[in-house]
């Protein structure tokens, strides 16, 4: 058995988990298991360091958008491009200092604007794909321009 030891920094504090391998006897392949966790997978920690990112965002919905009602508006009647102004204007607000949080709580169509927009912590496939991608392609603290979804046209800030 290989044991492989890392140490993540979450907060203030650094969490080591200790590593070891194993040979799956069902699959005639090596694993991976976390003892502090007690979870086992097939990808090496070192690769799956970068797999969960968390991100809060403001989502603005159109007429177009796969569920056009929201908590702030019971059916939602402007367009994309209404969308899209409307949207803007909130980038240029956060750009001139209003807090990310404050925006994505008074504005977002989304229910994550009771936590300020915050999702929290996602990996792969957990989300629709354009919003994947613009959320792994940004740098923790960094915020995208408008990124389109079925959902609507979002701003997304990375946090971790």
């Amino acid at each position: 058995v290989h044991v492989i030891h890392s140490e993540q920094n979450h907060g203030n504090k650094a969490v080591v988990s200790t590593q070891s391998t194993g040979m799956s006897k069902t699959h005639n392949k090596e694993y991976f298991y976390n003892t502090h966790t007690q979870e086992s997978s097939w990808e090496h920690p070192g690769e799956n360091a970068s797999a969960q990112v968390r991100a809060s965002h403001l989502l603005v919905k159109h007429k177009d958008s796969r569920r056009p009602a929201s908590w702030r508006e019971p059916n939602i009647t402007r367009t994309k491009e209404e969308a899209l102004d409307i949207l803007n204007g909130y980038i240029k607000m956060i750009n001139a200092g209003t807090p990310f949080s404050d925006l994505a709580s008074e504005f977002s169509d989304c229910s994550s604007a009771k936590r300020g927009g915050d999702l929290g912590s996602f990996g792969r496939g957990q989300m629709q794909k354009p919003f994947e991608e613009a959320t792994y392609a940004l740098k923790i603290n960094e915020m995208s321009g408008p990124v389109y979804t079925d959902s609507g046209i979002h701003v997304i800030l990375r946090t971790a």
